[in-house]
């Protein structure tokens, strides 16, 4: 596809690189299911920028209870979660307004899907990122492929599981993306240990959500989101430095819709 037909940079690529100088940058660390590791991948790699002088600070995390994950929230300055009052309830969430009186350079964001208790300033936990985002701090987050907004039916299709908390796609367009990756026989096994669900949750899990025909789905969904993430983010590259020449790209489609019901399912 070429750039542009004299050769100079795309202008609509240039103001969106404009845009983006003074927000803080997103990392997603994305995986197949739960427990492939993603959110000890980024306490690590949060972990390693403060030894290497980054300002990082732990907005909020879920360990579900791992030891390992646990540990590695040592050392971290953790962000005090905000006590929000619910049906007789407690919910603790994260505090945005802390965090951004913070003002750290790096905020660990666990479970980017999260929807936030009601009161709270934004519905959805990837709502409150954007407003870190733009207030120019970095944020690490973390991500299951079946929560991806464009990928909600074709997921639903093979695993039965409708999920109801998902992110917009153009939440991943702006991130830079790792895949947290383990092989489907790993998980499984990490499963009949209690290494991620309690031992009657994970009976139940493996023989549903967690079947090897599942995982094998839904890690090859993440590696192809990826990898669209990258084509994506190349292209956007060199239309703003007015690369020529052809480039090479994902697969595209054009579908034609109409107001008859399952034309969203279609667009997604």
């Amino acid at each position: 596809m070429p750039v542009s037909g004299d050769g100079r940079p795309d202008p609509d690529a240039l103001l969106r690189a404009a845009a983006q100088e003074g927000r803080g940058r997103l990392k997603i660390f994305l995986g197949a299911a739960p427990g492939v590791g993603k959110t000890f991948e980024m306490l690590s790699e949060g972990a390693a920028r403060r030894r290497d002088g980054t300002d990082v600070v732990v907005g909020v995390v879920e360990t579900h209870g791992r030891a390992e994950t646990e540990a590695l929230t040592r050392g971290h300055e953790i962000i005090p979660r905000l006590n929000v009052a619910y049906e007789g309830r407690t919910l603790g969430e994260m505090d945005l307004d802390a965090v951004l009186a913070r003002g750290p350079r790096l905020v660990l964001v666990d479970e980017l899907a999260h929807t936030n208790a009601p009161g709270s300033r934004h519905p959805k936990r990837y709502q409150d990122v954007e407003e870190l985002l733009a207030a120019g701090i970095d944020v690490y987050s973390t991500l299951n492929i079946q929560h991806v907004e464009s990928l909600n039916d074709i997921v639903a299709s093979f695993t039965r599981v409708r999920v109801r908390e998902t992110v917009p796609d153009s939440i991943l367009e702006m991130a830079e993306i790792e895949v947290v990756d383990i092989p489907p026989d790993e998980l499984i096994e990490r499963l009949k240990a209690g290494k991620v669900y309690l031992p009657h949750e994970a009976t139940r899990a493996l023989s549903h959500f967690f079947s090897k025909s599942n995982l094998s789905a839904l890690r090859e969904l993440a590696l192809r989101r990826a990898a669209q993430a990258v084509d994506a983010q190349m292209l956007e590259h060199v239309r703003a430095l007015g690369v020529g020449g052809t480039w090479a790209g994902s697969d595209r489609i054009v579908v034609a819709i109409n107001e008859l019901p399952g034309a969203d399912g279609l667009v997604r």
